[in-house]
């Protein structure tokens, strides 16, 4: 089951909408075949592993980290072919999300008189397809929270210069995570001051850019932005109905998407924006900046993961540049807490990624 699992990750940034997936053919100890699902339209991990093992299935255990699909999609129901196949047991890591499948693939396995057994390293099957897990069981985009700052908690200077906390290294590792996720989405304040361009700039990268979203709810963005003149992923912008109809319509003119969501006193309602990307088939969302977003995306409960660089340097200043403005914690004990930390290093840089919400599992009550 591992095994199926590293091969799923080979798709990371190349599977969505749909999940990684990664299957493993044995018989008698041997190893028959294996194969992963590498993109939407193409055949999935369990034909892919029968057609490595070039007929040999008969009799075989299939090893796969999702549960496989028992419905005609794109490409015909994976529960036929196994069956038909000869494969006489199925072990997988958990049962699949998605509505059409949820226990349907593994039932139609059984009655057809194959073995099944389902949750295998469920948990590290959970965490890789995160995403896609987090989209179907809550209905919104699996969201990570990413900053940069300095030793003593700055995320500029008091003139507002943050160009560079982070070293080389680190912004490379950030491309890398814009390369796997379906948005980059900041608030219009940094696109005012910083003017990034939120695209992936990786050597050699030639797949589907993330959409870049932007949340404006004046419409203030600067016509000449960097992410609206440069080449990357379609610009949605969220913006709501207090933006004037003409600025709306000049930047739709222009090729962009605009949507107005629901918002109070022009600030944008993360939740309806998460729902909203949601709707338009975004799983997952690297949320960039600023403290506006971020504090409303915890403050929410809303950030899944978040990712966070610290530099060697301290600048100090009389002005608030933290990450965050009030969470509402007065007491130590009341801290958000990071769950299956991770810290690592680029250089002279840490990195510092947690989890403050866990993929989901299925309802207990849900059985195949």
């Amino acid at each position: 089951m591992r095994q199926a699992i590293e091969l799923a990750a080979l798709a990371r940034g190349r599977a969505s909408p749909n999940p990684m997936v990664g299957a493993v053919l044995v018989k008698d100890d041997r190893v028959l075949g294996q194969g992963y699902h590498r993109g939407p339209g193409l055949p999935h991990a369990e034909i892919e592993a029968m057609k490595d093992a070039g007929g040999e299935a008969r009799g075989a255990t299939l090893y796969v980290n999702l549960e496989p699909c028992g419905h005609q999609g794109r490409t015909p129901p994976c529960t036929d072919a196994i069956s038909k196949a000869g494969i006489v047991r199925v072990v997988a890591a958990m049962m699949d999300p998605h509505p059409l499948v949820s226990g349907n693939g593994l039932r139609r396995l059984r009655s057809a008189g194959v073995e099944v057994d389902c949750g295998v390293l469920e948990g590290e099957a959970r965490r890789l397809n995160e995403a896609f897990v987090t989209y179907h069981l809550k209905k919104r985009p699996f969201t990570i929270a990413k900053w940069a700052m300095t030793l003593d908690g700055r995320t500029s200077t008091d003139t507002g210069d943050s160009r560079w906390i982070s070293n080389d290294a680190s912004r490379e590792y950030v491309h890398e995570l814009r390369s796997t996720v379906d948005a980059i989405a900041v608030g219009v304040g940094t696109v005012v001051y910083d003017n990034p361009r939120l695209n992936v700039r990786l050597k050699g990268f030639n797949r589907k850019q993330p959409a870049r979203v932007i949340l404006d709810g004046r419409l203030r963005i600067p016509l000449g932005a960097r992410c609206l003149k440069t080449s990357g992923g379609e610009n949605i912008i969220l913006t709501t109905l207090h933006a004037s109809e003409e600025r709306i319509e000049r930047l739709r003119a222009e090729g962009h998407t605009v949507l107005v969501v629901p918002g109070k006193r022009r600030i944008i309602a993360v939740d309806k924006a998460l729902e909203t990307l949601a709707q338009r088939g975004i799983q997952s969302v690297l949320v960039e900046g600023g403290r506006e977003v971020h504090t409303s995306l915890l403050r929410a409960g809303l950030a899944d993961k978040v990712v966070i660089f610290v530099a060697p340097v301290i600048v100090g200043g009389g002005r608030q540049t933290s990450p965050t403005f009030d969470l509402g914690v007065t007491r130590m004990k009341a801290a958000m807490n990071l769950k299956n930390v991770t810290i690592r290093t680029f250089g002279a840089n840490a990195c510092i990624e947690g989890y403050l919400n866990p993929p989901p599992a299925f309802p207990k009550s849900l059985s195949f």
